[in-house]
């Protein structure tokens, strides 16, 4: 199974999904945590454009495609193909919503192009969080050039009202960790 866990910077993505996954990996199941970026060279490539305002939107979108390109048959279908449980620590709907909303140049039909050849997940979490919470969260050297209120309300906007058009699930990631994380278990395991 593919599992996506995401949401608006600082919404506990990251760390939900290692909890997840510890719990999985306590019933005894074989699982495999990645993000986006990747870990290939293209990943660490994007981690410097995300902290870079000359780069062109159109550039980042397809240097995220790209690298989900390679991070899904180089390492994602690899291990769903090895019997794992796939956690990704966000995926393509990030693209879809970040970049679409960077640019008035590109839509989410152009991202959805470009991205068509990477895997679709089998479950996808949207941690849902108010801007001013998860802006809280970082600090000024850990923030990239989306990382203002103004742009994640927009963001925040775009990924709820794609989640009710996909039927994702969506969890107020604004409570204690503890209790978020109960919320995700029990629909993985539902979907288990």
């Amino acid at each position: 199974m593919f599992v996506v866990i995401d949401g608006i910077d600082g919404c506990g993505s990251t760390t939900h999904s290692r909890l997840l996954a510890g719990f999985l990996e306590s019933e005894k199941l074989k699982v495999h945590v990645t993000k986006e970026p990747s870990s290939f060279e293209t990943g660490s490539l994007l981690r410097k454009f995300l902290k870079d305002n000359s780069i062109p939107p159109t550039t980042d979108a397809l240097m995220f495609a790209a690298d989900r390109n390679l991070h899904y048959y180089n390492e994602i279908k690899k291990k769903l193909d090895e019997g794992y449980i796939v956690i990704s620590d966000r995926y393509k709907e990030s693209s879809l919503v970040y970049q679409s909303l960077q640019s008035d140049e590109i839509s989410i039909d152009w991202v959805m192009e470009i991205n068509k050849h990477a895997g679709t997940p089998d479950m996808t979490i949207i941690l849902d969080v108010d801007p001013r919470v998860s802006l809280a969260r970082k600090s000024g050297e850990d923030l990239e050039k989306f990382e203002n209120v103004e742009f994640l309300d927009k963001v925040r906007a775009l990924f709820l009202e794609r989640a009710k058009q996909e039927g994702y699930f969506v969890i107020n990631s604004d409570d204690i960790i503890e209790l978020v994380q109960e919320e995700i278990k029990k629909i993985v395991i539902n979907k288990l």
